[in-house]
């Protein structure tokens, strides 16, 4: 920091009421309406932790450059994992959030490096930023026989031919290994003869679509390596979840090893789940998350805690950042703030900048989206605020275990929005952290992705049919297709790539649907974002309004073919939903089962979606009225599915008439897909879902829930096992929600297609007794 920036700080620090977290809770419990708002306090004592000395192969340099770090010994859970990668197993290691994961892996590679420095790593990050971090800490250790690269997208031309040469650690991220690495395998030959570690960071990242990705890239990696003579070992990192060890094995089709015990120590935590106050007990609507998150976190700044809030949208983190700025102004009077917003979506010198700033104590309080969940450094903190449960427990924990980073207290609070979800966890709160976490979910043998990466390995190098196997069961029939197709010709035995070159390049990792479409802005041609192509109709369909930076935006055309959505600058003031009608088509059963009284199945489905119109909001949720949309085309998805069925018993038991089943059926849905990442590790917006009261192929009242993306993301398989957990919560929630008729926390959906028409939250509430009796 420069002189006036230590200025600002030693001013911001005078303003300040610095107090520590004991006065600040003991205000906060003084105050009669924040204490009403608490629904539960639950505190975590504090853990010692587990030293141990480094294990004899660790060579003296290395012991050197860390004890200058102040690294002078282990914690277990360290020294476990870094032993067995050292031994050449396959290894992830799974625990808190600064816990020192890094170090496990750290030890093995620079401890190989000094006794062979021609010998090479590779370290895969899910973001740029914390490839970067990690880096500056690999560059203050000095060892000379350790050359560290980042090799990005943000990485300058000219240093792109030095890292291929020299460097021997270089630091990525799956996209860049995906897209420029692998297919120019040829310049990185040497790097890849004498790989003898790659790593694999934040893997719990690694899930649904984008694991799968991550997955079938690792394969053809693994291919490239046998290629070069070259079998490296694998270190995975992780946050604390269900399945270290399993999502770890699907993604590298190998066994790994799971390290999960922490050795580290933790400092006592004390969680505060809030319920912002009901400003419309009839509809259950209540005061905005980030407003109320906004407000704690300027109190809390404001009496020198020191805050991380983290908020679900870019968006949300702006405003909440706005909002609390708002409220210090006056404390600071002439001063800014030491409030910011930090996202994805800066540029990466404003990110670093940000970050530098709240590590030195020149701003208190930053307002982020998950680009702050994972492990960047940015200092002690005192305090987490959430503005709303963040989807998964392992996030949850993730987001809570940035404060007290070393050993002290810290205070978590959760402020809940009025969703299904987070109205459950405030509720259920001291349960729910004695819960283990959700199991992370990937399918790599989803044949659409599949497909993709055989074609990109296939450009990469001329495919053996002997090696189709090895990237997936399916890889020998969809080579079949793709030697129809003329993407694959055949020649002396091998398979050889004769499409369009750059083949990577048209599969996104991050989606399943083939190329995005462009969202430009009409009069000056500008580039305002992408949106998945299977998503567009939803999204960027005529009249749809579009949000950038706070900025309203209008689509005027919608250009499928060319994937452009054209779109213009407007403050209608309002935002749209879009509606659509939609019909799902039994086409093979593979499990059956019982939830209750009901049956329960999983299997594939055939789902058609037409949009047919949107409504208009206001920003307070209050429709505007709706406008329809004619000759959209058809959406077809091939995926995977699990449903149950309710027999005539069952409704008669729950003392409904025939036409009350509609509304009933359709609120238990929305409920139970609201509350799905209670069970399985997936967002809401993953999975899509059905209720009619006679369904052609069951003939009788289904409901179906179905994985989002076309072949499915192994979600629904996942979560068949815990149907009935899932149903248990679904039916909590219905009986509890205090509001008359239905609301945002209970049965509306904010991605119904039908207008949250028909609702009937008693039928659900009766059904669901009816079925779990």
């Amino acid at each position: 920091m420069d002189r006036a920036g230590r200025a600002r700080a030693r001013r911001t620090q005078a303003l300040i009421r610095g107090q520590g977290l004991d006065a600040v809770l003991k205000a906060f419990q003084a105050d009669p309406e924040l204490s009403s708002r608490v629904v539960h306090r639950v505190g975590l004592p504090p853990r010692p932790g587990r030293r141990v000395p480094f294990p004899p192969w660790v060579p003296q340099p290395v012991r050197n450059a860390l004890a200058r770090q102040g690294i002078k010994d282990l914690w277990s859970h360290q020294a476990e994992a870094a032993g067995l990668l050292w031994e050449g197993k396959h290894t992830v290691v799974a625990t808190g959030t600064a816990s020192g994961k890094s170090l496990a892996y750290y030890l093995p590679v620079l401890s190989h490096l000094a006794r062979d420095p021609g010998s090479t790593a590779l370290f895969l990050y899910p973001t740029k930023a914390l490839a970067r971090d990690q880096a500056r800490f690999l560059f203050s250790l000095a060892l000379p026989f350790a050359r560290a690269g980042t090799y990005d997208g943000d990485t300058p031309s000219a240093e792109r031919p030095w890292i291929r040469r020299n460097a021997n650690i270089v630091l990525s991220n799956p996209d860049m290994l995906h897209t420029s690495i692998l297919p120019g395998h040829d310049r990185w030959a040497r790097f890849f003869a004498r790989l003898a570690y790659v790593v694999l960071d934040e893997v719990h990242a690694a899930r649904g679509v984008f694991g799968s990705h991550v997955g079938l890239v690792l394969r053809r990696l693994q291919r490239i390596c046998s290629h070069y003579g070259s079998r490296p070992t694998f270190a995975f990192a992780s946050a604390t979840i269900g399945n270290p060890g399993e999502l770890a094995s699907r993604l590298l089709r190998e066994e790994v090893v799971e390290v999960t015990e922490d050795g580290s120590p933790q400092g006592e935590r004390i969680f505060l789940f809030l319920n912002p106050p009901l400003i419309d007990e009839a509809r259950g609507l209540r005061k905005n998350a980030a407003t109320e998150a906004a407000g704690l976190m300027a109190e809390l700044v404001e009496r020198g805690v020191k805050t991380l809030s983290f908020a679900r949208t870019r968006r949300s983190a702006e405003l909440l950042a706005m909002a609390a700025r708002k409220r210090l102004a006056e404390t600071f009077a002439h001063l800014e703030p030491p409030v910011a917003a930090y996202r994805a979506g800066y540029l990466p010198e404003e990110r670093r900048e940000l970050e530098a700033a709240f590590a030195s104590g020149h701003l208190l309080g930053l307002a982020a989206t998950t680009a702050l969940e994972l492990g960047i450094d940015i200092g002690d903190l005192d305090a987490v605020v959430l503005a709303g449960y963040p989807g998964t427990l392992a996030s949850l924990w993730q987001q809570a275990g940035r404060a007290g980073r070393k050993g002290g207290k810290a205070l978590v609070v959760m402020v809940a929005q009025d969703d299904p979800l987070d109205q459950y966890v405030v509720e259920n709160a001291p349960t729910l952290l004695t819960r283990p976490q959700e199991a992370a979910v990937v399918d790599p043998e989803n044949p659409h992705l599949l497909r993709d990466h055989l074609v990109c390995a296939a450009e990469e190098l001329p495919l053996d049919p002997r090696e189709l196997p090895l990237l997936g069961r399916e890889a020998p029939a969809l080579a079949s297709a793709l030697k129809e197709e003329g993407l694959l010709r055949e020649f002396r035995g091998r398979l050889f790539y004769s499409g369009p070159r750059g083949a990577a390049r048209r599969v996104n990792l991050r989606s399943v649907a083939g190329q995005p479409v462009l969202i430009v802005e009409a009069e000056s041609g500008s580039l305002l974002g992408t949106v998945d192509a299977a998503r567009a109709l939803w999204t960027v369909h005529p009249g749809a309004v579009y949000l950038h930076q706070g900025e309203e935006f209008v689509v005027e055309e919608l250009d499928l073919e060319r994937g452009i959505a054209r779109v213009r600058e407007s403050g209608l003031g309002y935002y749209t939903v879009a509606r659509d009608v939609s019909d799902v088509e039994v086409l093979t059963v593979e499990r059956e089962g019982k939830v209750g009284k009901a049956r329960l199945y999983l299997g594939r489905v055939k789902v058609t979606n037409r949009v047919v119109g949107y409504e208009k909001r206001a920003t307070t949720g209050e429709p505007l009225g709706v406008e329809p949309l004619y000759g959209l085309p058809e959406q077809h998805l091939e995926t995977e599915a699990l449903w149950f069925t309710l027999e005539p018993r069952l409704i008669e038991a729950a003392g409904l008439t025939p036409w009350r089943v509609p509304g009933t059926v359709h609120a238990a849905e929305h409920t139970a897909i609201g509350l799905f990442p209670v069970v399985v590790m997936a967002d809401r917006w993953d999975v899509g879902g059905l209720s009619t009261p006679l369904h052609k192929n069951t003939g009788l009242p289904t409901v179906f829930i179905y994985d989002g993306y076309p072949g499915g993301a192994g979600i629904s398989a996942r979560a068949f096992a815990s149907a009935e957990t899932l149903l248990q919560a679904t039916h909590e929630r219905v009986r509890s929600c205090p509001c008359k008729q239905g609301c945002p926390s209970c049965v509306y959906s904010p991605k119904c297609g039908n207008g949250n028409e028909p609702l009937d939250k008693e039928g659900a509430a009766a059904l669901l007794a009816s079925l779990l009796q």
